[in-house]
Parts: structure tokens; C-alpha cells; sequence
């Protein structure tokens, strides 16, 4: 079984799909730290040089080459089910859960994170709420495909493991 995880960034897709993996006794795969291993850069850096259009499509080849792997845990970028036609992709090849966090979950994760994302740097405080909602609302709609929602903001593992075996 291949199980993607999809949400917002902060949402928790790296913490617990590398605990879910040990959990199920999966490998588990971060599609943005295969991202910058395969290519030799930083997304934000490949980002800037080659803009997002060339970024979605060499991701889009990524996602698919996990089409070949079995009991795996992949967690995808916050981006990844919004383009092309990536979020039925995922639903045909694997079980997909979106990890659903408010914005201000979102805002506390992104305030003690050791990995702070340069989209963020130099807005207030409102602004960076401003902004998050306005991308959840763009996203909201690939999101809400997934197979399985997650409320994320305070998550039980056990729940999640539960939620996946039942697939609902």
C-alpha cells in the first residue's frame, strides 16, 4: 500500500509520516528531500532560478515514480496535489490523507519551526495569517479529494492508523 500524505505546510506531513512509517513498518519518503537530493538544490533556490512552472512539472515526475514503490509513506509538498491533475493521481495509486490544521496551528508550528520557509520571512503576523488562508482556500479544493481528512492540529497517532485501516 502506498498512503500520501497531503496538507498545508506546518501541517505535519514530515513528523508523522516518518512516525507512521515506523509505525507500520513502511519506508517512508519526503518527496521535497527527494526533490533537492535528485536535483542538487534547494527548492526555494530552484524556485527562484526556474520558477514554480518548472518546479511542478519535474515534481510531478517524482510523485509518479512512486507509483512503483509498496508500503511506503510518502509525504508530498504542500503544493503537490494542486497541480495537473496530481490529487486523482494520488487517489489511483495509493490512499490519500490530508492533514487538516487551522491557520493558527499553522502560525505556532511555523513560529518554532528549525526549517523556516523564505514565502514567510518579512510579513507581520496578520500578514502571514492573511496569506496562509488565502493559499488553504485556493488549496481547499484538491484537499478535500483526499481519501481520508485528518484533523492534525493536536494528532493521535493511533487515530490516524485507525483511520487508514478503515479507510475512511
Amino acid at each position: 500500500m502506498r498512503i500520501y500524505l497531503i496538507g498545508y505546510m506546518y501541517s505535519g506531513k514530515t513528523t508523522i509520516g516518518h512516525k507512521l512509517a515506523v509505525m507500520l513498518d513502511y519506508q517512508w519518503l519526503d518527496l521535497d528531500q527527494v526533490f533537492e537530493t535528485f536535483y542538487h538544490t534547494s527548492i526555494p533556490i530552484f524556485f527562484k532560478r526556474y520558477g514554480e512552472e518548472a518546479f511542478r512539472k519535474l515534481e510531478q515526475k517524482l510523485l509518479h515514480t512512486t507509483a512503483d514503490e509498496d508500503n511506503i509513506v510518502i509525504s508530498t509538498g504542500g503544493g503537490t496535489p494542486c497541480h495537473f491533475d496530481n490529487i486523482d493521481w494520488i487517489n489511483q495509486h495509493g490512499k490519500s490523507v490530508y492533514f487538516d490544521v487551522s491557520v493558527e496551528t499553522i502560525l505556532r508550528r511555523a513560529a518554532v519551526s528549525k526549517k523556516p520557509r523564505p514565502i514567510l520571512a518579512g510579513m507581520t503576523e496578520e500578514e502571514r495569517a492573511q496569506y496562509i488562508q488565502r493559499q488553504l482556500d485556493a488549496r481547499m479544493p484538491y484537499y478535500r479529494k483526499a481519501q481520508i481528512i485528518f484533523p492534525a492540529d493536536k494528532p493521535d497517532l493511533n487515530q490516524l492508523v485507525d483511520l487508514i485501516g478503515s479507510g475512511c
